[in-house]
């Protein structure tokens, strides 16, 4: 894959935990903060904007981190925009909006 940044949404789901739903999305935001790549929190998901490997990456970094917290059940919902010649961004699709 090309090192074009792309963007892509990521949202957790966690289903039928003993602990609140909220304190594993809460903990899946962290490991994205820690990664060093731009994000922006949403209501419903978290935009993550970076190299394919870098956004693959986190993603794989917030699954291995619930299974090696005892998560026991989870939805990954994911969208990823790549432009094949150039960089894709957020700001580039929300500007024209703020």
């Amino acid at each position: 894959m090309h090192n074009y940044i792309v963007n892509a949404s990521i949202q957790i789901l966690p289903v039928g935990t003993a602990k609140h739903p909220y304190s594993w999305v809460d903990d899946a935001i962290a490991v994205i903060q820690q990664s060093g790549i731009k994000y922006e929190v949403g209501p419903f998901a978290t935009v993550i904007e970076g190299t394919y490997k870098e956004i693959m990456k986190v993603i794989d970094d917030v699954n291995e981190y619930l299974v090696s917290k005892g998560c026991e059940e989870w939805i990954s919902s994911l969208q990823i925009h790549i432009r094949s010649n150039g960089d894709i961004t957020g700001d580039e699709k929300t500007d024209k909006f703020k």
